[in-house]
């Protein structure tokens, strides 16, 4: 496929984790992390999109392209698209969403969802997921799962635990059902620069204010999005403290081999 971008939104606020973004890990900021891992997927341009000086300080001190957005964009997608904006990309551009406090995310990843939206001239959008093998994780909540047709566009996204097994759950719930597909949302996203440019004109849909899934805006406006099952195993965010230190013994082993 031709270059793709990858735009990494990066807040300071954060109710659980504030200053998210430069918290050290590893002895680097994670914004830092990120942002090499995008670096490493091939992307032909990697931007950090912020509205906190603090961090575009740090993001360009290590060498990144860093765009300053107004502080009131209610997710990150509605940052990405003022990014299309100022910086004027096409509207067949393909941008990946990476977010700020994904400093494990494998490359291969970040590549996969670029190259797997171009390839679906249908998809305004592109995602992954994994497989979901236990129970506990099919039933929690915080889980996001997926259901898609025979050629793979998402038909619903939900916490709830779809697709429902009505006999066999109807026995039992400590096991999943052989034979089901059962899928884990990977909170990873490719767009066209046109779909972001529409975006922000979309009214918000009854179902995501249920849920609080964005992404069900999109479908509910008809948009179609291209789900591929990950080519490799993400690892964890970091949401919470017990996260951070998780993490940076990873990163820890990660740049003992690769920095």
């Amino acid at each position: 496929m031709s270059g793709f971008k990858v735009v990494i939104p990066a807040r300071y606020g954060s109710s659980r984790l504030p200053g998210k973004p430069l918290r050290v890990l590893a002895g680097k900021p994670m914004v830092e992390h990120v942002y090499r891992r995008a670096c490493e997927s091939g992307a032909e341009q990697v931007v950090i999109a912020t509205d906190d000086a603090r961090i575009e300080t740090v993001a360009r001190g290590f060498g990144a392209a860093v765009e300053m957005t107004v502080p009131e964009h209610p997710s990150g997608t509605d940052r990405l698209a003022e990014v299309v904006e100022r910086l004027g990309w096409p509207d067949d551009t393909v941008i990946v969403n990476l977010q700020g406090d994904e400093p494990l995310m494998p490359p291969a990843l970040i590549r996969q969802v670029a190259e797997n939206l171009a390839a679906q001239p249908q998809a305004a959008i592109a995602t992954l997921c994994t497989p979901i093998v236990e129970a506990v994780e099919f039933f929690d909540p915080n889980v996001v799962k997926v259901v898609s047709d025979v050629s793979g566009f998402a038909l619903y996204f939900s916490r709830a635990p779809i697709p429902w097994s009505r006999d066999a759950f109807a026995v039992s719930r400590e096991h999943l059902p052989v034979g089901v597909a059962h899928r884990r949302h990977l909170g990873l996203y490719a767009y066209r620069a046109s779909f972001l440019r529409a975006y922000r004109g979309l009214t918000p849909a009854p179902l995501e204010g249920i849920e609080m899934l964005e992404q069900l805006r999109a479908l509910w406006h008809g948009y179609r999005i291209h789900v591929a099952d990950a080519v490799a195993q993400p690892g964890p965010g970091v949401d919470v403290e017990a996260d951070a230190l998780r993490v940076e013994q990873a990163l820890r082993q990660l740049m003992a081999v690769t920095y």
